[in-house]
């Protein structure tokens, strides 16, 4: 049984005749012709199940199956399912629509590529050693959002103690801090070799990918005969515009 043969006004639909395994597809407005045996290579992905002999998709006006799927990376998909040929390019992007797909094999080359290798491997790795990197992400991005009213910047204060022994410190510190205490975000102690460094760059990057303009500065403290400086304070800017 082939697929369904879709009918429109005095014509009969472009899809797929019952009697031809060329398919052609319109993913979100972008256009394709392949065949039904490529489209179902991988029996176990979304593909294979969208054009198994039991399903009912939905057509465009010109008759062409239609994906409500952004369709600007599916060429690398389907060239992938064609002939194996992997992308060199837009890896994360690929990447994100072979999971979608569920095309298992691609999923695993490209997550062996050292784009993807080193996100998941390297930085998500240390992230998951930083206690709540996460939940302190979308505080801080709160708190920015609170003091943007008519000004051009925000600047929020975060602490980072790398260590124990920081950590032990940390009431000292943020009593010595001249800023609003309460806003201080603090993230850390972690375990391994990464640098506070790399942390910021962490926290840069993950707010910087949500849209927002951010930059990291080291937040210079007053020095002071009776107290001791402190170096775990950084400024976190936000520019609106």
């Amino acid at each position: 049984m082939s697929l369904p043969d879709y009918k429109s006004p005095g014509k009969q639909c472009a899809a797929a005749a019952p009697h031809s395994a060329v398919v052609q597809l319109n993913v979100g407005g972008h256009l394709f012709s392949t065949s039904l045996s490529t489209l179902r290579k991988q029996p176990n992905s979304k593909l294979a199940e969208l054009f198994s002999r039991e399903r009912k998709l939905t057509t465009d006006p010109q008759g062409r199956y239609f994906i409500d799927r952004n369709g600007s990376h599916f060429g690398a998909v389907l060239e992938f399912l064609r002939s194996e040929q992997l992308p060199t390019e837009n890896i994360h992007e690929i990447h994100r629509e072979a999971v979608f797909y569920n095309i298992k094999p691609l999923i695993k080359h490209l997550e062996e590529t050292p784009q993807i290798f080193g996100e998941l491997v390297g930085r998500q790795q240390f992230l998951s050693r930083v206690p709540h990197y996460k939940e302190n992400i979308e505080v801080l991005i709160r708190i920015a959002r609170a003091e943007a009213i008519a000004t051009r910047h925000s600047t929020i204060m975060i602490c980072v103690l790398q260590t124990e022994e920081d950590l032990a410190s940390y009431e000292d510190a943020i009593n010595s801090l001249k800023a609003d205490k309460e806003s201080v975000v603090t993230f850390g102690p972690w375990k391994g070799v990464v640098s506070v460094k790399d942390l910021l760059d962490c926290v840069k990057m993950d707010i910087g990918s949500q849209g927002y303009e951010v930059s990291v500065q080291p937040h210079i403290m007053e020095k002071s005969f009776l107290s001791k400086s402190y170096d775990y304070f950084y400024k976190v800017i936000f520019t609106w515009w």
